[in-house]
C-alpha cells in the first residue's frame, strides 16, 4: 500500500504542529503531525459530522472509526460526558496523537486503541458509530467498515457517515440501504452528505 494516512506506520517525516479549534461550542487544543488526515485543521466533512450528530438515548457506548488525531471522538466525548467513547485508527501515529490530545484537553471518558477498521474492537452494543471513512483506502475497505459496524451496534443504534458526493456518497447510500434497510440523509453541504443508518 502506498504511504498515506491509512498506513499503519507512516514514513512521512514528523512535522508536529499545534492549534485550537471550537467544536460543538467547546474549545479544543490539538497537536497534529504529518502522515495523519487533515493535519492543518479540522476538515469540513468532520466538522459537519460533529455538529450534526445527535446521540440516541440508548445506553451503549459510542465508537469513532478512523479517529485520526481525535477531533470527532473528542468533541462527542465532551458533549456526552456520561458516555464511554471508543476511538480507533489503523495509523499508529494518529493513535499516539489522540491519546495526547485527550489528555491535553482533560477528556477522560475515552478509550483509544489501534484497530484496522473494527477488527480489534471487542466491545459490542454501541449506541452509535461515527466515521469519516478513509477514501484512499478504497471502496472495499470502507464497505467492510459498514458491515463490521452493523454487527457492533445495539438494536436501534445508528451508523453515522460523512462522505462527499464525488468520493462515493451514492454508492455508500446504496450500501447502507442494503445493509440496514434504511439510510437517512441528515444534512448535505458543499457536496458533503451526512448519512444515518439505523439498525432496526
Amino acid at each position: 500500500m502506498s504511504q498515506h494516512y491509512y498506513s499503519k506506520n507512516p514514513q512521512t517525516a514528523s512535522k508536529p504542529q499545534e492549534w485550537t479549534y471550537t467544536l460543538r461550542g467547546e474549545k479544543f487544543h490539538f497537536r497534529t503531525d504529518a502522515g495523519v488526515f487533515s493535519k492543518g485543521e479540522v476538515d469540513f466533512g468532520s466538522r459537519l459530522l460533529i455538529e450534526t450528530f445527535e446521540d440516541s438515548q440508548l445506553a451503549g457506548p459510542i465508537l469513532d472509526v478512523g479517529c485520526g488525531y481525535g477531533p470527532i471522538g473528542m468533541a462527542i466525548a465532551k458533549s456526552f460526558p456520561q458516555k464511554e467513547i471508543h476511538m480507533v485508527d489503523v495509523n499508529t501515529r494518529a493513535i499516539e496523537l489522540t491519546k495526547k490530545n485527550a489528555e491535553k484537553n482533560g477528556i477522560s471518558n475515552v478509550l483509544v486503541y489501534e484497530s484496522d477498521g473494527l477488527a480489534s474492537v471487542k466491545t459490542e452494543g454501541f449506541s452509535a458509530i461515527l466515521t469519516n471513512p478513509p477514501i484512499r483506502a478504497g471502496k472495499e475497505t470502507i464497505f467492510r467498515f459498514y458491515e463490521e459496524a452493523y454487527g457492533k451496534l445495539e438494536d436501534n443504534g445508528s451508523l453515522w457517515v460523512v462522505i462527499q458526493k464525488k468520493q462515493g456518497a451514492p454508492s455508500t447510500q446504496q450500501k447502507l440501504e442494503e445493509l440496514f434497510g434504511n439510510c437517512r440523509t441528515v444534512d448535505k453541504k458543499k457536496g458533503y452528505f451526512i448519512f444515518e443508518a439505523r439498525k432496526v
